[in-house]
């Protein structure tokens, strides 16, 4: 019987036998200093930084499922900081440097591997683009370059650069320090360091309201495991905040879409780059485990399955196989889909809600798995504080109304 790492994952973290007696889900208390709703890599980062960064150790995790079920397990763990406005790069870089230290940091092997990240041209008008990003980047002070074809064909050995190929290479913009990291392990990594920093991480614990006080304030949580008192919440919920934020009563311009992904049989090393195709919404890696990972685009319409549409996964292996014709042979081991918030201007929104003492981290689309190290350093400075990191000024939710977006949707990278 084969099972995978997330499978086995989600044993451990729910297994008693598995656990030390200290990671144990405990009954919460009746009040905390902050509790966080999500036990994603947001939520656990958020916790671990809340101690470590603010000495703040009263607070409480607490997730509806089990640890890291979500999101941060159905991704295709790709890292990167290659983005083109200067507030999404530093934003995003910070998080690059934080997985670059986060092993040592967390004392935990989070299988950093910084293969290269390589975006392809396959047009005149694409290459005109990249040349303008890599400028752009190389202006922000953070590593990229232009490579050409040929450069291509010596790094993605299995690429088609035939004269007749479907999809045409002429060049791509090359990020050295990108690549990939275990999802699993990144959220086991900040679990364990915040645990053992005094946080309270609670499964199984759904929140079904907010409750308020004085002024609006909210002052607890309520949940199917009873109501927990807090001073400050914080929501890190990917797929679901535009949910919570309707129980607190405010709405957010987010949408909630399904993002496919898969993997095939393992094989040996064949892919030493992480390869994106802007055009096709393809992009491929290939896993320790050998396993080539295949990412596809969103599905446009709204949904919370966890499974996708067959169009997409259609169109992305095709995409995929006229790439890579190699991998016609290969069979699927597996399929499934996250659900994505994607904000209306396809950037983050980190900071306070229209409710007192009660802030969000959300709408990161197809970048939340890249910025999780810098999604909570910056959601447990402002629980931690009540003011907005400078990271995260930019990206407060009042942009709506005034109008100062960040449309980063082709920066992602994924056809939206």
């Amino acid at each position: 019987m084969k099972y995978s790492a997330l499978a086995l994952l989600r044993g451990a973290l729910s297994s008693h036998r598995n656990w030390p007696p200290a990671w144990r889900s405990p009954e919460p208390k009746a009040a905390y200093d902050v509790v966080i709703v999500g036990g994603g890599g947001h939520g656990l980062a958020t916790a671990y930084y809340l101690a470590r960064n603010h000495g703040i150790r009263n607070v409480a995790v607490i997730e509806r499922g089990w640890l890291g079920g979500g999101n941060t397990g159905r991704n295709t763990t790709v890292v990167r900081s290659n983005y083109l406005y200067p507030e999404s790069a530093r934003l995003y870089d910070f998080s690059l440097r934080l997985y670059e230290g986060l092993s040592r940091e967390l004392n935990f092997n989070i299988m950093l591997s910084q293969r290269s990240h390589l975006m392809l041209a396959h047009s005149r008008h694409d290459l005109e683009s990249l040349s303008r990003w890599v400028n752009t980047m190389a202006m922000h002070g953070i590593d990229a370059e232009l490579v050409s074809r040929e450069q291509v064909g010596a790094l993605v050995p299995p690429l088609d650069l035939s004269p007749d190929a479907r999809f045409p290479v002429l060049g791509a913009m090359r990020q050295r320090r990108g690549g990939t990291a275990r999802h699993d392990a990144v959220a086991w990594g900040y679990a364990r360091a915040a645990d053992a920093l005094g946080v309270d991480i609670i499964q199984n614990c759904e929140v079904t309201g907010f409750v308020t006080g004085e002024g609006g304030r909210v002052t607890a949580v309520d949940t199917t495991r009873g109501r927990i008192r807090a001073g400050r919440v914080g929501i890190a919920a990917a797929g679901h905040s535009s949910v919570l934020a309707r129980l607190a009563g405010f709405r957010l311009p987010v949408t909630s879409y399904a993002l496919q992904a898969m993997v095939t049989e393992p094989l040996k090393p064949t892919l030493d780059v992480v390869v994106i195709a802007p055009g096709t919404g393809a992009y491929v890696s290939q896993s320790d485990k050998g396993e080539m990972v295949i990412g596809a685009s969103l599905d446009l319409f709204p949904s919370y399955a966890q499974r996708g549409s067959f169009g997409v996964l259609q169109n992305v292996v095709a995409a995929t196989l006229a790439m890579f014709p190699s991998f016609s042979r290969l069979r699927l081991l597996r399929h499934w889909a996250g659900i994505v918030d994607v904000v209306h201007d396809s950037s983050p929104i980190i900071g306070p809600t229209p409710v007192p003492g009660l802030y969000i981290n959300c709408g990161w689309g197809t970048g939340g798995f890249k910025a999780i190290p810098v999604g909570g350093w910056t959601l447990a400075h402002v629980l931690a504080t009540g003011r907005s990191h400078e990271l995260a000024e930019a990206f407060q939710l009042e942009r709506f109304v005034t109008g100062r977006l960040i449309d980063e949707a082709a920066a992602t990278g994924i056809a939206h």
